[in-house]
């Protein structure tokens, strides 16, 4: 097992975008939208453990080269009654892709917004019956 050799590869534009869906209650999602969450903005966090996340992407996936982000881009927002979208732009000049850096962006994001809410979200039972992420995809790769 090893990293894939990229020494030989030219440095290149490269950009991608992961989205992935968050689905709660809808009371939830109405604290949210009415800024009522007790640890704060959920949106606004994900968007800082997002880019966090990005910049740290090769120190958790163990073949994941390290290259030098140049941007990274997150938006939080809520789709419907029952669903915040996340979507993790991630920008870079490298010898290798941006994709999982996207989609450890979008991962991190959705769980920061899961861990804000999580004592809404509790069943009597102490469980998660409604809460569920989902979709996490790369939908835009850009490499020139």
């Amino acid at each position: 097992m090893s990293m894939v050799d990229v020494t030989a590869k030219n440095e290149v534009y490269r950009e991608a975008t992961a989205r992935g869906q968050i689905k709660l209650r809808a009371e939830t999602v109405k604290l949210i939208r009415e800024g009522k969450v007790e640890k704060g903005d959920p949106l606004y966090t994900a968007k800082i453990s997002g880019t966090l996340a990005a910049k740290n992407t090769s120190i958790l996936i163990p073949l994941c080269h390290p290259i030098p982000i140049t941007n990274v881009k997150i938006n939080a927002r809520i789709l419907d009654e029952n669903t915040i979208e996340v979507e993790s732009t991630v920008k870079t000049r490298a010898q290798t892709g941006v994709e999982m850096e996207a989609l450890v962006a979008t991962s991190i994001a959705l769980l920061t917004i899961w861990d804000m809410v999580k004592q809404y979200e509790k069943d009597s039972e102490g469980q998660y019956p409604y809460t569920l992420i989902q979709n996490i995809c790369v939908v835009r790769k850009v490499k020139r």
